[in-house]
């Protein structure tokens, strides 16, 4: 359980990172992705977007 703590942390971060990009191309604007201001910061949990680019990853597994 705590391998699957520290693979979420390390996604949420990643997405983080790459918001503005990713906003770019779309994702971070579906229903389910979540933002909020806490401690002058502006966070960023992307669930609506990880559930898409998990499926798109699944889907180009099993292809392949």
């Amino acid at each position: 359980m705590f391998r699957w703590l520290i693979v979420v942390f390390l996604a949420l971060v990643i997405f983080s990172r790459l918001q503005e990009w990713l906003a770019k191309i779309g994702f971070g604007r579906l229903p389910g992705d979540f933002r909020f201001r806490l401690f002058g910061r502006e966070w960023f949990i992307p669930l609506a977007s990880s559930v898409v680019i998990s499926v798109l990853g699944m889907l180009i597994v099993r292809l392949f």
